[in-house]
């Protein structure tokens, strides 16, 4: 079968490997499509994902697909379902380390439920925390949806982590998919207020298209008379980037006993000024996603795909074959991509 390897940071190639054998709690998965992630996959291929430097590594972890073939233990998969979140199993007889593995014409998903129930789902025994969210999704649920909701789930999935209820009122800084899916996803949930801030003015006409009630550059809410304005008002500032620069950059804006939330993989000893911010607030870092709630997220999410309120349309903007998978991430390096999907 086909699998996407970095055989080393600055290269991608397309290589032939054995097709996953699936044990009796598994189901194999032939992979319809697969969606970039612009960050963790653009840090991967470059080298600069933290704490993984061994190559080569099998990539990718967004993907949708049909179940073609189930374990006999298998209870919550079916032949013909539609399934997100598969790997590649057994990285060692493929000869590559983990990237995920998800980008191959053939992935597995573990039935994570019967894992649980005969005591299999623990890291003695193989299990990743990733089995938790290999999931079916509702056969409404189209190939774009199914692979954008692995970006989307995991958004939506913070917002319990980030003390986010309706009416909240809130600034986002960053308009890449995640912060563009906290304005989109925000609003269908009921936030109140959503601001965000990028360097880009037509970033930040997307994200107005999107349902963002103002943007704003780095500078503007910088300036002591937006500061004076806003007047700590903010009951939750949002790093969707994943740097204390960022950070320091709101910590003005967040209201007393606010939370300031940051979504991504940080530098191991960030810094932050703390006289910039209220005396009492509270910190939240969503470095990796809380699985059970980013599992729960797909069923709000498949009950707006049907009913008309979310599309993958509004966040795809490039489509590729897989096979030209080094034109897809040229794409992203130059910053033309919102989301992009490739077929298999």
């Amino acid at each position: 079968m086909k699998t996407v390897i970095v055989p080393a940071p600055g290269k991608i190639e397309i290589r032939q490997v054995e097709t996953p054998v699936i044990n009796a709690y598994q189901a194999l998965v032939k992979t319809e499509m697969v969606a970039l992630c612009n960050a963790t996959d653009s840090k991967l291929i470059a080298g600069k994902f933290p704490g993984v430097d061994t190559y080569p590594l099998a990539l990718g972890h967004e993907n949708a697909g049909i179940v073609v073939a189930v374990g006999e233990k298998v209870r919550n998969f079916k032949v013909g379902d539609r399934a997100i979140g598969g790997l590649i199993s057994d990285f060692g007889a493929q000869g590559v380390n983990s990237g995920w593995g998800g980008f191959s014409e053939y992935v597995v998903v573990n039935d994570f439920e019967v894992l649980k129930e005969e005591g299999l789902a623990t890291p003695e025994q193989g299990c990743w925390d990733s089995f938790e969210i290999q999931n079916t999704v509702p056969s409404h649920v189209q190939p774009e949806e199914a692979v954008i909701s692995c970006t989307w789930r995991e958004v939506l999935g913070a917002f319990k982590d980030f003390n986010l209820t309706p009416g909240k009122k809130v600034i986002v800084v960053g308009s890449g998919p995640v912060g563009l899916s906290f304005v989109k996803l925000g609003k269908l949930f009921g936030l109140g207020q959503i601001d965000i801030v990028d360097m880009l003015p037509a970033k930040l006409e997307v994200a107005r298209r999107m349902g963002a009630d103002n943007g704003y550059t780095p500078a503007e809410i910088s300036t002591p008379e937006f500061i004076a304005a806003a007047n700590r008002s903010y009951d939750a500032v949002i790093d969707a980037v994943g740097l204390d620069v960022v950070v320091n950059s709101v910590l003005p804006l967040v209201k007393m006993g606010g939370d300031v939330c940051v979504y991504g993989v940080m530098t191991k000893n960030p810094t932050f000024d703390l006289s910039k911010a209220p005396y009492n607030f509270d910190l939240h870092m969503h470095q990796w996603p809380t699985r059970s709630e980013e599992k729960a997220a797909m069923t709000t999410l498949a009950q707006w795909i049907e009913e008309g309120r979310l599309s993958a349309s509004d966040f795809i903007t490039h489509r590729f074959a897989i096979e030209e998978i080094e034109e897809a991430f040229a794409a992203v390096k130059r910053g033309e991509v919102l989301k992009c999907v490739l077929t298999f």
